[in-house]
């Protein structure tokens, strides 16, 4: 499995095999190869999900180490 794939494409491949398993257009002899991808598929979607979320938390918690820490009260509107 190429690592180039993008969450979306990922993703959409792994909608089509399992629309083909429900609907029955799968037989025997390409079942246990659909699963087997639609495995692959799964693990790149968990792998680039994991690494987006690491991403995002640091982003923010770099964010949040660069606003100024105040300890007075914002000023009440009237």
């Amino acid at each position: 499995m190429a690592n180039s794939y993008t969450y979306t494409e990922a993703f959409e491949e792994l909608q089509i095999i399992v629309a083909e398993i429900e609907t029955g257009k799968v037989n025997v002899d390409e079942l246990s190869e659909k699963i087997k991808r639609a495995s692959q598929l799964i693990a790149l979607c968990k792998m680039k999900l994991t690494a987006t979320e690491a991403e995002v938390d640091k982003l923010l918690a770099e964010l949040t180490e660069e606003l100024p820490q105040s300890d007075s009260e914002p000023p009440e509107e009237e």
